[in-house]
C-alpha cells in the first residue's frame, strides 16, 4: 500500500446556531444574483396576502351592511351585494395571479442559486489540494452535490417563500385582528405564545438530528460507492456478510436520526392544529359573551375575527410544519459551504512556462507555438530572464511527512539531468511515489529544497510545472468520452494525426483499430469494455501526446502481460528518448536500462548507481533482484 496521510477526525456536527449562519450565507446568493425578480416574488406574497385579509374583513361587510338588513326587508335588494361581490371576486383574481407568479419566479430563482452554488462548489474543488480528496470519501463528497443540493432546492422552491408568505399574514392578521377587536388580539396573543413555545422546543430538539442525518446519509453514500468499486475484491474475499453487516450498521445510525428528526417535526403539526381548534373554540365563547353582554362587537365582526383567528394560525402552523425541510435543507447548506470553505491548493508561484524562440542564442517569448519551452522568470529588479525547459530535475536533502508528526523521507538528495531515465526501486512503503508527488508539488516538502531547470520548484506557478509533466499512473482513469477524446485529454489542441502518433508509440494503435468505432468508439464507466491492459495502455498515450520534457511512470507497465509490456516497452523507450523520465515499477527487469536506480528503504535512498554497479555492490538491490520475488 502506498504512502498516504491518515484519515482526519469526524468534523464537529453542527448545531442551529451554524445553520442559521448557513441561512444568511444562502439568503446571500438571492440577494446578490436575483434581487429584482425576489422583490418581485416578495410583491406577489404581498398581494396574495392582501387579498386573502381583504375576503376574511369582507365578511363583516357582508353580513352586517349587506345580510343583515336584507333579512327584515320584504322587497330586498340585491344590486349592492352583487357589486361587493364582484369587487370581491377581482380582488381574489389578483391573490391568485400573485401566488402563481410568485410560484413561477420562485422555480426559476431556486433553480438558478442551485447553479451557483454547483458552479462554484465545483470551480472550487478543483482547486482543492490532493490532501482534501485523501481524506474524504468520494461517496460523501458526492452527497453534497445530491442529497444536500436537493434539499436546498426543495427548501429554495417551497418552503423559502412560505415562510416569507407566512411572515407577511401573520403581520396582516395581527394589524387586521387589533382594528377589528383588541379584547380578542389580546386572547389570541395568549394562545399562540403557548404554541411558539411548543414550536421552538420541538424545533430545537429536531435541529442536531437533521445534522447528524445528513452526515450519516454521506457516510452510506461513501460505503456504497467503496463497495461497487470493490465488488469483485468482496465477492473474491467472500466478504458479502461483513459488508451487508458494516452497510446494516451505518444505515441503522441514518435511520435512527431520522427518525428521531422527523418524529419530533412530524408532531408539530397535530399539535398547533389541536390548540387552534381549541383556540377558535375560545375566541367563539369569547365574542358572543361581547356580544350579549357589552354590544361592543358586532355578528359580523364576530364571524370575521373568527376567520382572522385562523388566518392567524394558519401561517404559524405552515412555518412549523416546514422545519423538517428548512432544518434539513441548513443541515445541508451547512456541508456544502463546509466544502466551499476548505483552503484551496496555494500557489505562490510567479516563474511560468511560454513558447519561446531562439535567435542568436537568446531565448525570446513567442504567441506562436513553436516546440520550444521556456522558464519566464520575473525578478525584483523588474527585469524578466528565460530558462529553457530541459528537464533538469534535483532534491536537497529533502524531507517530507503527510502529518507533522510523522517523517516519510529523510534526507532525500538526487539528480536527474536532462534525458536521464532514473528509477526507483524498494519495497511498498518505501517512499517512491511519495517522491513523484512531490515533483509534482501535489504535496509541499517540509525541508530542504527542489530545484527544476536550477529554479526552486516553489517558484513555478503549480500549472505550468504540471504542464511540463507527463504522467502514467497505476491507476488509470478513463473518462466518458471517444478513445480520441480519452488520449487528447494530455494536449487539448492536439490534431488526429498527433494522436495516432501517440497511439502507436505506445503500442495501442492495433487494438484501437479492432474496436467497434475505432478510435470514436464511445468508453464509459472508467473504460469498463477494455482489458487492464488496453486501458493502460491508453494512458500512456495521453501522456505521450502531450510531448512533455520530464516523464513519471508510476508502475505504468503493472497491468500489462509480459507480451504486451515488450511491445509497450519498445514504445516507451522512444517516448522516453531525450526526455527525463522518473520510473517506479515492481518488475525489476523494466528497470535495468535506466541510468541511475535508486533503492529506497524506510523513506530514506540506501543505495544508488547502474543495474550493473548495484549487482556488482551485492547490497539489498543485488537481493531484489537474484531472489525469487519481485517488489511489489
Amino acid at each position: 500500500m502506498r504512502n498516504a496521510p491518515p484519515p482526519r477526525h469526524m468534523p464537529r456536527m453542527p448545531g442551529q446556531k451554524m445553520d442559521w449562519k448557513a441561512a444568511k450565507r444562502l439568503l446571500s446568493y438571492i440577494t446578490k444574483h436575483y434581487k429584482l425578480r425576489f422583490a418581485l416574488v416578495l410583491l406577489c406574497i404581498l398581494l396574495s396576502t392582501l387579498a386573502g385579509v381583504a375576503g376574511s374583513l369582507f365578511l363583516q361587510v357582508l353580513i352586517d351592511d349587506y345580510i343583515t338588513p336584507l333579512l327584515g326587508n320584504a322587497n330586498p335588494q340585491f344590486a349592492g351585494l352583487l357589486r361587493a361581490i364582484g369587487w370581491m371576486a377581482m380582488i381574489y383574481a389578483v391573490g391568485v395571479l400573485s401566488a402563481w407568479m410568485q410560484n413561477r419566479i420562485m422555480v426559476t430563482i431556486a433553480q438558478g442559486v442551485l447553479r451557483d452554488i454547483r458552479n462554484e462548489m465545483f470551480a472550487h474543488m478543483q482547486a482543492l489540494p490532493i490532501r482534501y480528496f485523501d481524506t474524504h470519501t468520494h461517496g460523501d463528497t458526492m452527497s453534497r452535490y445530491t442529497n444536500d443540493a436537493d434539499a436546498l432546492r426543495q427548501m429554495l422552491a417551497q418552503s423559502l417563500p412560505q415562510v416569507f408568505s407566512s411572515a407577511i399574514t401573520i403581520v396582516t392578521v395581527f394589524l387586521s385582528m387589533c382594528f377589528t377587536s383588541l379584547p380578542l388580539t389580546a386572547l389570541v396573543l395568549v394562545t399562540v405564545s403557548l404554541v411558539l413555545v411548543v414550536t421552538k422546543k420541538v424545533a430545537g430538539n429536531s435541529g442536531k438530528f437533521f445534522a447528524k442525518q445528513q452526515k450519516a446519509l454521506g457516510d452510506v453514500n461513501g460505503f456504497i460507492e467503496e463497495m461497487i468499486q470493490g465488488q469483485k475484491v468482496v465477492k473474491v474475499f467472500c466478504h458479502e456478510p461483513e459488508a451487508k453487516a458494516e452497510f446494516d450498521r451505518r444505515n441503522e445510525a441514518l435511520c435512527e436520526n431520522a427518525t428521531k428528526a422527523n418524529s419530533f417535526v412530524n408532531i408539530l403539526g397535530p399539535i398547533n392544529n389541536n390548540l387552534g381548534h381549541l383556540q377558535y373554540v375560545i375566541i367563539a365563547i369569547a365574542g358572543g359573551a361581547l356580544a350579549v353582554f357589552t354590544k361592543s362587537i358586532s355578528l359580523g365582526k364576530i364571524a370575521t375575527f373568527l376567520q382572522l383567528s385562523k388566518s392567524f394560525n394558519m401561517p404559524i402552523n405552515q412555518i412549523s410544519q416546514q422545519m423538517n425541510s428548512v432544518v434539513m435543507a441548513l443541515a445541508g447548506a451547512q456541508r456544502i459551504f463546509e466544502l466551499m470553505d476548505e483552503a484551496p491548493e496555494a500557489d505562490e508561484g510567479y516563474v511560468t512556462l511560454v513558447n519561446a524562440k531562439e535567435e542568436n542564442g537568446v531565448l525570446t517569448e513567442s504567441e506562436e507555438r513553436t516546440g520550444l519551452w521556456a522558464w519566464k522568470h520575473p525578478h525584483a529588479d523588474g527585469t524578466v530572464t528565460y530558462t529553457k525547459l530541459s528537464g533538469d530535475v534535483r532534491f536537497y536533502d529533502v524531507d517530507f511527512g503527510y502529518v507533522p508528526e510523522k517523517t516519510v523521507l529523510h534526507n532525500v538528495t538526487l539528480y536527474a539531468e536532462p534525458g536521464q531515465k532514473v528509477a526507483f526501486v524498494g519495497a511498498t512503503g518505501a517512499g517512491k511515489t511519495t517522491i513523484t508527488n512531490l515533483i509534482n508539488r501535489f504535496y509541499d516538502i517540509a525541508d530542504g529544497k527542489v530545484r527544476y531547470d536550477n529554479i526552486n520548484i516553489n517558484k513555478i506557478k503549480k500549472s505550468d510545472l504540471r504542464r511540463s509533466l507527463g504522467i502514467v499512473l497505476q491507476d488509470t482513469n478513463l473518462f466518458t468520452g471517444t478513445v480520441m477524446e480519452n488520449i487528447r485529454y494530455g494536449k487539448l489542441d492536439a490534431t488526429e494525426e498527433e494522436v495516432y502518433a501517440a497511439a502507436r508509440l505506445a503500442g495501442a494503435d492495433g487494438f484501437i483499430r479492432h474496436l467497434p468505432q475505432g478510435y470514436d468508439t464511445m468508453l464509459s464507466g472508467d473504460g469498463s469494455g477494455l482489458s487492464q491492459g488496453q486501458r493502460q495502455l491508453l494512458a500512456i498515450a495521453r501522456a505521450a501526446v502531450a510531448n512533455p520534457p520530464v516523464m513519471i511512470l508510476d508502475e505504468a507497465t503493472s497491468s500489462i502481460d509480459t507480451r504486451t509490456e515488450a511491445i509497450v516497452q519498445r514504445g516507451m523507450d522512444s517516448l522516453m528518448h531525450g526526455r527525463t523520465v522518473f520510473v517506479i515499477a515492481h518488475r525489476l527487469s523494466t528497470v535495468q536500462n535506466s541510468d541511475v536506480i535508486m533503492v529506497l528503504e524506510n523513506g530514506r535512498i540506501i543505495e544508488r548507481g547502474t543495474h550493473k554497479a548495484l549487482i556488482a555492490e551485492k547490497g539489498k538491490y543485488y537481493q531484489l533482484y537474484t531472489g525469487a520475488f519481485e517488489l511489489e
